[in-house]
């Protein structure tokens, strides 16, 4: 066995143990393809390691995914089970980014690999479709044991003080065959130059092990193909779809066919027959050729699709989930740079005259500081932009003739590709090589298509940050600033905007002085994630604290606030509990509008559920009437106001969330009110959430 690549110094027998591991699990359960990926040091991102049997490109394309994206092995990792894939059809159904980026005919079966409660990374096996509508107990246990065994491995790597960290580029690990026998190969040469049609054996990774002579003389008598992809050497099979049917025979394994012309104008007939360590290539004359019996699959064999278009569409359904211009820089980086083996990127725009960097990755900060802000300092980038063109340097000799200014940095060749939206140049991104790079027409193609992909994306996200930040900035005015300092009371107040990405809330909490030993406390939500909703919920503070300073009770404030409302916003609801304490009297007086019912939890104690009997939300019934409760405090006791962004989880019901919160909610003298907010909040904020939290906490403390 031998792989590309080589290990970062000081892991190679770590790496050697997790390459044995993953081709004995691909021989052991039966598969074709299997693959080892690693959860980077920040846990967002999840990184190739090493994979078996799968041509590069697709490899490469599959290098870096986040472990939020939805697409199968970031499933598995994420919530820790298996995910099982019977077909194309079943992964179009539950995936279908993955289904369009690959379309290919195979089983898969994922799972994570864990150290003790955390998910240290990701396996995965594939077998062709159709053999399994589920995977067998032979293959499970094949699963179970070697994720067990890696976890192992990477533990003991850690504990030495010697993490294994994923290489920048996956190893593509090669079957033990693939240096050959020179006596057998002979001898099998031998045999296939006997047969009247051509054979050619391909490994994995589409280059020539074997090539008899009936194949030499039907393909023109080419030179040297021995260790060269037969695409790249023959320049009339250099079309995508030849190479596309090679890929398909790999990953689905699958018999594959196409017809091409060689040179001297002969029509042949190619079929793939995919084995473990490759491609047997069958090469007829003529454009029909019987397949044998043996191989039905063939029969199957879809469509021709080109490369490009999986690349385009894989970026295409990449970008849909970009909402700020952070996520494209971020998702063009994960899927661009692999693919075309870039060692760096940059997202540069025009902002008021001067060009800005808007996101990078891999260029040092001393470069981007050059690039920034100056035109002098970035003569390429600042020309292209304003023509709305590409650009394409192989070398630094090459840019530097055309613009003797520009600044080399670390880079040695450069694609620069124009970000254009309704006609109008906006900015370019860069992609830089560390290495001298010869661009191709298709490269040249591929890359400026997926220019105009990159440019609606950012273009997008761009109107969505400028709304999004009006809206926070909207809301971030209408919430207080600081809360009143009252002597007797202990407050501290917590709000977490829903997940970057999401609109912006209603969530809103006050606290009023009314006097010197009465505080009103107040916590709300206005129906809606937009700026009517953020507008709403000031109006709703303004309410609220004008009748409570006139002296109305906690029904009343509710009752004058909804009939406000129900003119206001007929069309939009709030939520609103309103709490007067009473520091002389230690008791508290609840109104409540459809809220949740507040929590009061004592040192050493279980918490209660306070029940307020709830009105009407707020703008339903410009009538509607607000019972009030009474409740007194215990010494040290700690009353906890909350929206439902803090508790709400799909397919638990209301009831047993707030248990849940109730169970958790544990105040002690020990701990601060501050502390304990943010106990309370912290598992809310692991997971990507559609709503805002608003947490409010209240406790006597001496005067």
């Amino acid at each position: 066995m031998w792989h590309e690549g080589v290990p970062a110094p000081g892991a190679a027998n770590n790496s050697s143990r997790l390459d044995e591991l993953l081709i004995g699990a691909v021989t052991d359960a039966g598969a074709h393809i299997g693959a080892t990926y690693l959860v980077d040091e920040g846990g967002d991102l999840l990184r190739l390691e090493s994979v078996y049997g799968m041509p590069a490109p697709i490899a490469n394309a599959w290098a870096l995914i986040r472990t939020k994206d939805p697409v199968p092995i970031a499933t598995a990792v994420r919530e820790q089970r298996l995910v099982w894939i019977a077909d194309r059809e079943h992964l179009a159904r539950s995936f279908p980014g993955a289904a369009m980026a690959v379309p290919y005919h195979f089983s898969i079966a994922l799972t994570p690999i864990c150290v003790g409660d955390a998910a240290w990374g990701g396996f995965m096996l594939l077998w062709p479709a159709g053999r399994f509508t589920e995977p067998t107990p032979r293959q499970l246990d094949v699963l179970s044991k070697t994720c067990a065994e890696i976890g192992e491995v990477l533990r003991c790597a850690a504990e030495r003080g010697q993490p294994i960290k994923p290489a920048p580029r996956p190893r593509i690990l090669l079957p033990p065959s693939a240096g050959g026998n020179p006596r057998t190969d002979m001898v099998a040469l031998e045999s296939f130059n006997r047969l009247p049609e051509g054979y050619c054996s391909l490994d994995t990774q589409g280059r020539v092990t074997l090539i008899s002579a009936p194949a030499v003389d039907l393909l023109g008598h080419p030179r040297d193909l021995v260790g060269r992809r037969l695409w790249e050497a023959l320049p009339w099979l250099s079309d995508p779809a030849y190479e596309d049917r090679y890929r398909a025979a790999i990953v689905g394994s699958q018999v594959t066919h196409f017809i091409a012309r060689n040179p001297a104008g002969r029509q042949l007939s190619f079929w793939m027959y995919p084995g473990l360590s490759g491609i047997t290539l069958r090469i007829t004359p003529g454009t029909v050729s019987r397949e044998p019996r043996s191989c039905p699959t063939a029969r199957q064999s879809r469509p021709l699709r080109l490369i490009a278009v999986h690349e385009t569409l894989q970026l295409a359904t990449t970008l849909a989930r970009a909402v700020t211009a952070q996520d494209v820089v971020d998702l063009v980086a994960d899927h661009v740079m692999p693919v075309y083996d870039a060692q760096a990127l940059a997202l540069i725009t025009v902002e008021g005259g001067r060009l800005r960097v808007t996101g990078s990755r891999g260029y040092s900060q001393e470069v981007i500081d050059e690039l920034e802000g100056r035109f002098p300092a970035a003569p390429v980038s600042a020309d292209l932009i304003r023509r709305g063109e590409a650009g394409f340097f192989s070398s630094w000799e090459e840019m530097r003739q055309a613009y003797p200014d520009a600044v080399r940095g670390s880079m040695q060749a450069w694609a620069f590709l124009p970000l254009v939206t309704s006609g109008r140049p906006i900015g370019t991104c860069v992609l830089g090589y560390d290495h001298p790079h010869t661009f191709g027409a298709e490269d040249r193609a591929s890359l400026t298509a997926l220019a105009g992909l990159i440019a609606q994306a950012f273009e997008r996200a761009r109107l969505y940050d400028t709304k999004h930040q009006l809206a926070k900035c909207l809301q971030s005015s209408l919430l207080p600033q600081t809360l009143p300092r009252v002597p007797g009371l202990d407050v501290a107040a917590r709000y977490v905007p829903a997940t970057p990405g999401m609109d912006i809330g209603g969530d809103f909490y006050d606290l009023i002085r009314l006097d010197d030993s009465v505080i009103a406390a107040v916590i709300g939500d206005v129906q809606g994630h937009d700026m009517t909703a953020a507008a709403l919920m000031g109006q709703v503070r303004t309410a609220v604290r004008a009748h409570a300073g006139a002296g109305a009770s906690p029904g009343e404030v509710l009752a004058h606030t909804n009939r406000l409302l129900t003119e206001l916003a007929p069309d939009r609801f709030t939520s609103c509990l309103y709490v007067s304490l009473d520091l002389r009297r230690h008791v508290a007086c609840l109104a409540s509008a459809g809220h949740l019912p507040p929590l009061l939890g004592v040192p050493g104690g279980p918490a209660q559920v306070i029940e307020t009997s709830p009105g009407l939300l707020l703008g339903v019934d410009a009538d509607a009437e607000y019972a009030t409760t009474n409740v007194r405090l215990p010494p040290g006791g700690v009353l906890a106001l909350y929206t439902d962004g803090l508790i709400e989880e799909p397919g638990l019901p209301l009831d047993e969330a707030i248990d849940r919160l109730a169970r958790r909610f544990k105040p002690s003298c020990a701990l601060s009110l501050p502390e304990l907010a943010d106990s309370l909040i912290e598992p809310a904020t692991l997971d990507k959430r559609s709503d805002d939290i608003a947490v409010l906490l209240l406790r006597e403390a001496p005067a």
